[in-house]
C-alpha cells in the first residue's frame, strides 16, 4: 500500500510535467480533476485496488498543494515537486475513510481490517478526520489519528510565578532553586555509531559479492537485497537512532507538563538558538539540550491550559546581582558561583539568572513574546 501511493504520485507528476511541456497554455489541474483520473488508472494497474481509495485522493491533494506552494513562493526557497524514490526508508500513507471501533481494544481500518490497540477508550467521544499508517526504518508500524476534540480542561491557577534559565548541564534552572538536568543520550549515541560502522562494512561487502557474481557471470547472481546481514544492522542502527530522538522528547513532554501544572506564570529568555549554535564548541551540546523544543512545548501547553508564558530579553541576566541589581560584568562559563562585589551576596550563576528573568517579567509587565490563552 505504501508503494501504491508512491506510484500514483509519480504517475500524476509525470503526467502533469508532460502536459505542461506539450502545451503551456493548458489550465492547471486541481485535486478534483486529478481524482477523475484515478478510475482509469486503476483499470490499467489493478494492484491499485488494494489501497484505500481515499488515500490515493489524499496523494492528489498533497501533489496539488505542492504545486501551489511552488507557484506562490516568491523567495525561491521552495522547489518543484519531485518524484518519490522507493529507497526511502520511512514510508507512510494517509487516508480519509471512516475508522470505527470494532471492539473493546480493536480498531477497524479500511483494507487492513482490525488492529489491536489500547486507546479505544480515548476515542469514544471524538471524530476521526484522517489516519496515517507509518512504517519506521526500525520495522515497526504506527497508526497516527487526526481527531476533532473539545477544548481541553484548564488547569487550576496556582498563583505561582517562576523564572526559568536554560543551560547545557542542567536543562532548566528555576528561580526557586530547583534544577532539572538535561537528558543524557550518550549511551545510545555510542551504540548508534557502532551499528553505523557495522552497517557500512556489511553493506560494502555485500556490494562486492554482487559485483563478483556479475563479473563471473554466475547463472543465478545474487542481489543486494538477498543479503540479510546488512539489513539487520540497518534496523539495529535505526532502533538506536529512534531512541536518541524519542527519549529526550518524552522527557521534555513530562517536564513541560509538570511546569505548566505547577505555575500560573512562567518567564523564560527569548534566546536565538540558531545564533548560539555558531559557537562550534557548544553547538552539539545546545542542539542536544533541545532549547527550542522546550520553548515550543511550553508555548502551546500554556495556551491550552490557560497559563501565561512571558519571554524576556536575555541581556545581562547572568551579570546582574539579583539582590542589589549591580552589574559586575561578563564572566566566563567556568565560573558557576560568584560573589557580588557590592552587597557581598554569594550567587549560583544559573539560579541568579533565573531570578533576574522573573524580575524582568514583573518589571516589563510582558516580555518580547507573550503567549496567553
Amino acid at each position: 500500500m505504501f508503494d501504491n501511493d508512491r506510484f500514483v504520485w509519480n504517475q500524476m507528476l509525470a503526467m502533469m510535467n508532460e502536459r505542461y511541456q506539450n502545451n503551456k497554455d493548458l489550465p492547471f489541474l486541481g485535486k478534483f480533476k486529478l481524482n477523475y483520473l484515478l478510475k482509469p488508472l486503476k483499470k490499467e494497474y489493478p494492484f491499485l485496488k488494494n489501497s484505500d481509495s481515499s488515500s490515493l485522493q489524499v496523494v492528489n491533494e498533497f501533489l496539488t498543494q505542492s504545486w501551489k506552494n511552488f507557484f506562490q513562493d516568491k523567495s525561491g526557497q521552495i522547489g518543484k515537486p519531485r518524484f518519490h524514490s522507493r529507497k526511502y526508508l520511512k514510508r507512510s500513507y494517509t487516508g480519509k475513510s471512516t475508522i470505527r471501533i470494532a471492539g473493546k481494544r480493536y480498531l477497524k481500518i479500511p483494507k487492513l481490517g482490525c488492529v489491536k490497540t489500547s486507546k479505544t477508550g480515548v476515542l469514544q467521544d471524538v471524530k476521526i478526520k484522517r489516519y496515517t499508517v507509518l512504517l519506521e526504518p526500525t520495522g515497526k508500524y504506527y497508526l497516527s489519528l487526526q481527531v476533532e476534540i473539545s477544548e481541553p480542561e484548564k488547569y487550576s491557577l496556582t498563583g505561582k510565578q517562576v523564572g526559568i534559565d536554560v543551560g547545557v548541564a542542567d536543562l532548566a534552572i528555576l528561580s526557586n532553586g530547583l534544577k532539572y538536568s538535561s537528558f543524557d543520550s550518550s549511551y545510545f549515541e555510542k551504540k548508534a555509531r557502532i551499528w553505523q560502522k557495522k552497517y557500512s562494512r556489511r553493506r560494502h561487502l555485500a556490494k562486492l559479492l554482487v559485483l563478483q557474481d556479475k563479473n563471473k557471470r554466475v547463472l543465478c547472481p545474487r542481489s543486494l537485497e538477498s543479503f540479510t546481514n546488512w539489513q539487520k544492522a540497518q534496523k539495529s542502527k535505526a532502533r538506536c537512532q529512534a531512541k536518541i530522538a524519542n527519549q529526550p522528547r518524552d522527557y521534555l513532554h513530562k517536564l513541560t507538563t509538570h511546569l505548566v501544572k505547577q505555575y500560573a506564570v512562567i518567564a523564560i529568555e527569548d534566546l536565538k538558538t540558531k545564533n548560539l549554535q555558531k559557537n562550534h564548541h557548544l553547538a552539539k551540546s545546545i542542539a542536544n539540550a533541545s532549547w527550542r523544543m522546550f520553548r515550543q512545548m511550553l508555548e502551546y501547553k500554556c495556551e491550552w491550559y490557560g497559563k501565561k508564558l512571558v519571554a524576556v530579553d536575555p541581556k545581562n541576566t547572568s551579570r546582574i546581582c539579583s539582590k542589589c541589581g549591580y552589574n559586575s560584568g561578563a564572566k566566563p562559563l567556568e565560573i558557576r558561583e560568584w560573589t557580588c562585589s557590592k552587597c557581598q551576596t554569594k550567587h549560583d550563576r544559573d539560579i541568579n539568572a533565573a531570578v533576574n528573568i522573573l524580575h524582568k517579567a514583573k518589571l516589563n509587565g510582558q516580555g518580547l513574546t507573550m503567549v496567553t490563552s
